[in-house]
C-alpha cells in the first residue's frame, strides 16, 4: 500500500517529454492548491527567495496533494542534507538545488536523498513519506520516485555539466539565467547576446549527457527553448500572474 501516485515529472523527464511548470513564490496555500489542479505537470515552491520554514512547506505540500495531480517540487535554499531529510520525511520527493557549482555539491544533493550505503539520509521508520510505516515497500522503491534537479547558474557550473551528467540520481539541470547573466557580468540582462548563447550552449551540453535541460522564462523565450529541446519548462508563476493581471485589469479602467 502506497500513499502517493507515481512521480509523473520524473517519468516525463526520463521519456524526453516536455513538462510544463508553475513557479510559486507567494506564501499562499490557496494558490498552491489551485496551481496543482490547474493543468500543470509540476509546481515549484521556492524557498530560496521566499520566506518559508519546514512547517510552511508541509502546509503547501498538503495543499498540493489536495489540489491536483501536478508534482510538487521544492527549491531548497542550498544543498542542506538536514533540511532535505526533514522535507522528505514530510512527504516531499522532488527537489531543486540552486547554484550548484562543484561536483562535490552535486553528489551531496543526491546523497542527501538516499539512505546508506548510497547516501547519508538519516532513517526514521514512521514518517509521512512511508505512510507512517504502513508502506512496507517504501525502502525498496523510494528511489524510483525521488526527482533531483540541480541549477546551473555560473561559469563554473556550466563547465561541470558533463561531470554532473555522470552522477547517478540527477534527473535534470535547470539553467538559472538571471544568476548566470550576473556571473557573466550582465546583471539584470538575460537578453544580452552572450547570455542567450550561453543558455543555449548549456542546454545542448546538458542534453548531451542524457539528462533533461530546464529553464525559467515567462515570455516568448519559453516556446523557443522548448523547440530547442529543453523539456523542464517553468513557463509561468504566481507573482508574474498576479502582477501582470493587476496591471492589465487596472488598464481596463484607465
Amino acid at each position: 500500500m502506497t500513499l502517493y501516485p507515481r512521480n509523473t515529472l520524473k517519468q516525463k523527464l526520463r521519456a524526453g517529454e516536455t513538462a510544463l511548470g508553475y513557479w510559486l513564490s507567494l506564501n499562499s496555500i490557496s494558490l498552491t492548491e489551485m496551481a496543482t489542479g490547474g493543468g500543470w505537470d509540476w509546481v515549484l515552491l521556492d524557498t530560496e527567495h521566499s520566506p518559508h520554514n519546514d512547517e510552511s512547506v508541509e502546509r503547501h505540500f498538503l495543499a498540493a496533494l489536495n489540489g491536483g495531480p501536478a508534482e510538487f517540487v521544492v527549491r531548497v535554499p542550498s544543498v542542506d542534507p538536514v533540511l532535505v531529510k526533514r522535507l522528505i520525511d514530510a512527504g516531499v520527493r522532488s527537489f531543486m538545488f540552486p547554484y550548484v557549482q562543484t561536483v562535490e555539491e552535486a553528489k551531496l544533493a543526491v546523497a542527501a536523498t538516499r539512505y546508506p550505503p548510497k547516501g547519508i539520509r538519516g532513517f526514521s521508520g514512521t514518517t509521512r513519506a512511508s505512510r507512517w510505516g504502513r508502506d512496507t515497500d517504501y525502502l525498496a522503491t523510494y528511489e524510483d520516485e525521488i526527482c533531483i534537479i540541480i541549477q546551473i547558474e555560473g561559469p563554473e557550473g556550466v563547465a561541470n555539466i558533463g561531470a554532473y551528467g555522470a552522477i547517478d540520481g540527477i534527473d535534470a539541470m535547470l539553467i538559472g539565467a538571471n544568476d548566470l547573466a550576473a556571473n557573466m557580468g550582465h546583471l539584470g540582462d538575460t537578453k544580452h547576446p552572450d547570455v542567450v548563447q550561453a543558455v543555449e550552449d548549456a542546454g545542448r551540453a546538458i542534453r548531451a549527457t542524457g539528462k533533461a535541460a530546464g529553464f525559467q522564462f515567462f515570455d516568448e523565450r519559453a516556446q523557443h527553448l522548448i523547440g530547442l529541446g529543453f523539456t523542464l519548462a517553468a513557463v509561468a508563476g504566481d507573482i508574474h500572474t498576479v502582477s501582470t493581471g493587476m496591471a492589465a485589469r487596472g488598464g481596463d479602467f484607465a
